[in-house]
């Protein structure tokens, strides 16, 4: 079986037709509904990387890319919102026991969407928000200032540090609580549509068995920064849905030069060592993200004046590029970005 044709391709792909697409422009000025994510609950892709055991797809990692590459290509915001919800299924993967058996087997059938609260932790050595031992359980402070999907998430995934320097991580209720107070949803150049809020916490209660993975931050932290260091599939997703809006003879050596680019990007995240050839894998992103610049602009410079209304398609991809060069960005990432771009 080729990649695509694999089962959860075609459910990517039918979602993508059917649902996604035709409501973009529409989501992106009004968000992305609940009938969207309830849409993705029912398709199983909330599953693609969790064990089979727990009712997952335990999907290659090719799959779970070119599934990325079509959900974000189609409506970057929903994609967005449901792409948050891989990484706490795979920290309950290898975490503890006790919000595993609670929450793996819901989160992998689709039965509850969960959100991330840890981008935070990238601060380091400050700590915007501290974890401390409650008696049983444990106390969480500070600020997040990103949270996606607000509204839309059933659960969280909460990160802070301790004094001691350990990352805990923990699922809360996505909902407006006692010690948790989230933001006014924050007006964005890009994806305004995917509910991002802040959070404040002060005094948050977590009981114990809440709390999915403990670890030293230096421990988390290499783990963290192999994921940063590679191409985000959504840039050849976006890239490609921006071509497709332009004639053969203008697409042409755009697309020969976005799919080796994607080649060499692949190779590299298949790589066995995630933290080898560095320098590589940031140029071949800088790479990346020019070429998803190009695309988009030559978009928007085909539409014309059309291109300024706030209905179209060039537009909404250019604005969702934009977004791509920080998401995830951290400042190994943006100095080799700048650098690039210097050249």
């Amino acid at each position: 079986m080729t990649i695509t044709d694999h089962p959860l391709v075609a459910r990517a792909r039918l979602l993508a037709s059917e649902l996604l697409e035709p409501g973009a422009e529409r989501v992106d000025q009004e968000g992305v509904p609940a009938s969207h994510i309830e849409a993705v609950k029912r398709s199983g892709l909330l599953g693609l990387t969790a064990p089979t055991e727990y009712g997952g797809s335990a999907a290659p990692s090719a799959v779970v890319r070119e599934v990325s590459e079509i959900l974000a290509g189609a409506c970057c915001s929903t994609w967005f919102v449901q792409s948050q919800h891989h990484t706490p299924v795979q920290v309950l993967a290898r975490g503890e026991p006790a919000a595993r058996e609670s929450l793996l087997g819901p989160l992998a059938r689709g039965e509850l969407l969960s959100g991330v609260a840890y981008a935070q932790l990238r601060a380091h050595p400050r700590a915007p928000v501290r974890a401390r031992r409650d008696g049983t359980g444990w106390r969480f402070d500070g600020s997040v200032p990103w949270c996606t999907g607000w509204g839309l998430n059933d659960v969280l995934l909460l990160a802070g540090l301790t004094d001691d320097g350990e990352a805990v991580f923990a699922f809360v209720d996505a909902r407006d609580q006692p010690g948790l107070r989230p933001s006014a949803p924050l007006r964005l150049a890009a994806l305004t549509a995917a509910h991002t809020v802040s959070l404040e916490l002060d005094g948050l209660r977590v009981p114990g068995d809440a709390v999915a993975l403990r670890l030293p931050y230096a421990d988390w932290a290499p783990t963290d920064r192999a994921k940063t260091l590679n191409t985000n599939p959504a840039v050849f997703g976006i890239a490609s849905a921006a071509l497709s809006l332009l004639d053969e003879s203008t697409t042409a050596p755009l697309r020969t030069h976005l799919a080796d680019l994607r080649t060499r990007a692949y190779a590299l995240a298949d790589h066995p060592s995630p933290l080898e050839r560095v320098a590589e894998r940031l140029a071949v992103r800088a790479e990346a993200y020019a070429a998803l610049n190009t695309a988009t602009t030559a978009a928007v410079v085909a539409g014309g004046g059309r291109s300024m209304s706030l209905t179209s398609k060039a537009q909404r991809l250019a604005r969702e590029g934009m977004f791509l060069l920080i998401q995830g960005q951290t400042t190994e990432t943006r100095q080799a970005h700048l650098e690039a771009l210097t050249r």
